[in-house]
Order: structure tokens, then C-alpha cells, then sequence
């Protein structure tokens, strides 16, 4: 299954509650909370090019599924992890004590970070 395509935010669930815990300052998080979310992803077989467009925000990374590669994370931090795909439709990886998962269903992703039992998820769109 590819996941390759152009999709915009939808809606998100606990948005605030996640960002305040993983250390965003109220500023940063009162200015992403409404803004438009563009997600665009290329994808090559097992390599995959992931830029998610928050506003003036750009967060690009950049992996091979299965091999080590730096990942930025929401906070802008960048950590070394390595992204595993279960079955065909589910992207996995760790990156510190957040774990993301991106599962694509038809033309919808949706994508969940956990941290310890707080749960942020995101549910966007193929346009």
C-alpha cells in the first residue's frame, strides 16, 4: 500500500493537553492549535520522504524503513530512531518516550503520538 500523497488535517484530538506536556510553550500552542495542517509524503519503496506544513512550520524527515536516520520531533528536537512498518499500512517508530504511529485506511491517515497514557491524535485526508 502506498502512502504517497497530499493530505490535509482533518481534526485533531487533545492537541493543548499533548503539546503542553512534551514542553511547547503556550504561545507556540494557542498559534498551531487552528492553524491548516498539510501533510505530503513521497515514498519510494522503503524510503520515505514525510513534510508536514503547520502554518509557517516545516517539519521534514527524511528515512528508510528499518535503517536508523535522524527524525525531528514535534518540538523540534532531533533524535536518532529507526521506523518499522507493520503489515502494509502502519508506520511505527520511537522517538524518546514518544511513540508515533501513522496508519493509512483508504485515503484517510491517522496519526497518534503517546506519551506514558497521553494520547494526541491527528486524522487527515488525500486531497
Amino acid at each position: 500500500m502506498s502512502f504517497a500523497g497530499k493530505y490535509e488535517l482533518v481534526h485533531q484530538e487533545n492537541f493543548e493537553t499533548f503539546m503542553k506536556a512534551i514542553g511547547l510553550s503556550d504561545e507556540l500552542i494557542q498559534k498551531g492549535k487552528d492553524v491548516k495542517s498539510v501533510t505530503e509524503i513521497e515514498q519510494n519503496g522503503k524510503h520515505f520522504i514525510v513534510t508536514v506544513t503547520t502554518g509557517s512550520k516545516v517539519l521534514r524527515n527524511e528515512f528508510t524503513i528499518g535503517q536508523e536516520a535522524e527524525l525531528e520531533t514535534p518540538t523540534g528536537e532531533k533524535v536518532k530512531s529507526v521506523v518499522n512498518m507493520e503489515g502494509d499500512n502502519k508506520l511505527v517508530v520511537q522517538l524518546k518516550a514518544i511513540t508515533s504511529t501513522t496508519e493509512l485506511s483508504g485515503d484517510t491517515i491517522t496519526h497518534v503520538l503517546t506519551l506514558k497514557d497521553l494520547v494526541f491524535k491527528r486524522v487527515s485526508k488525500r486531497v
